[in-house]
C-alpha cells in the first residue's frame, strides 16, 4: 500500500490581533512511507546520547530559541547544537513541506481567518490533487491542538480527497512531528527577520543576520515545496 504521512503543526491562535503576534501560521510535512527514515533515526539518537540526552529526547524548537522550559539553563552555543541536530536531520530525512500564513491585522475575526487558511489549503491541494490521489492512503497527523484547525484539515481534506485519515499524535511520537515543529518556528522566525521584529533572544540565538540565512533559512528552504 502507498501511503503519505503528513505531519500538522502550528504558530499563533485564532484570537485577534495583537501586535506582538501579528501572524498566524500553520505547517504541513510530507513524507512518502516508501522511503525509510531509519538509517536517519538511529544516527540522531547516538548522537543524542553523545550530547547527553536521551535518545528519545523530544525537541522543541521554539523554547530552543527563547531560552524557554527544558533549556533554559543552556548557553547560547548548547542550545545552538541542540537544534542544529535537528536541522541537520531535517537536511538528511526525505520529506518536503508547506507553510500557510495569515496576517491577522487584514483580517476581522475569527470567521475570516478560518475562510482565508481554508482557501490557502485548498487551493494547495487542488493544484496538487494528482500527486495526492496517487496515495492508497494519506494520513494526517496533528495533535488537536487547536480545534479551530483541527476543523479546517477535517473539513478541507475531506471535501478533495477521498483516501484521506486522521490520527491524533503528539511531537514526542514522531521525529517528523518535532522536524514539523521547527519549519513552522522557522518561518516565523523569517517573517519576524523581513519585519526587524525579532525578539532580543532570538536575535542573541541566532546571532548575525547571515548566520541566521546560512545556517537555518536557506538550507530548510529548499524542503519548501512552494519558494
Amino acid at each position: 500500500m502507498k501511503e503519505l504521512s503528513i505531519f500538522v503543526d502550528e504558530s499563533g491562535d485564532f484570537g485577534s490581533y495583537e501586535a506582538h503576534a501579528p501572524y498566524y501560521l500553520f505547517t504541513l510535512v510530507f513524507h512518502e512511507q516508501d522511503n525509510s527514515i531509519q538509517g536517519q533515526l538511529a544516527r540522531l539518537e547516538a548522537t543524542l546520547q553523545k550530547m547527553g540526552y536521551e535518545p528519545t529526547h523530544c525537541f522543541h524548537a521554539g523554547p530552543i530559541i527563547r531560552r524557554k522550559e527544558e533549556y533554559a539553563y543552556l548557553s547560547v552555543a548548547e542550545r545552538r547544537s541542540c537544534l542544529n541536530k535537528l536541522v541537520a536531520f531535517a537536511k538528511s530525512v526525505p520529506i518536503t513541506y508547506v507553510s500557510f500564513c495569515a496576517e491577522k491585522k487584514h483580517i476581522r475575526d475569527e470567521l475570516g481567518l478560518t475562510v482565508a487558511l481554508s482557501k490557502m489549503l485548498s487551493c494547495f491541494l487542488k493544484d496538487n490533487l494528482a500527486y495526492f490521489t496517487g496515495f492508497d492512503r494519506v494520513v494526517v497527523y496533528y495533535d488537536n491542538g487547536q480545534v479551530e484547525l483541527n476543523k479546517i484539515l477535517a473539513s478541507v481534506f475531506t471535501i478533495l480527497l477521498t483516501n484521506v485519515e486522521f490520527r491524533k499524535a503528539y511531537p514526542a511520537d514522531y521525529r517528523l512531528f518535532q522536524v514539523a515543529d521547527l519549519l513552522c518556528t522557522m518561518e516565523l522566525i523569517k517573517r519576524k527577520h523581513e519585519t526587524n521584529s525579532l525578539s532580543r533572544s532570538e536575535q542573541i540565538f541566532f546571532g548575525s543576520v547571515r548566520d541566521l540565512k546560512k545556517n537555518y533559512l536557506r538550507p530548510l528552504e529548499r524542503l519548501r515545496l512552494i519558494k
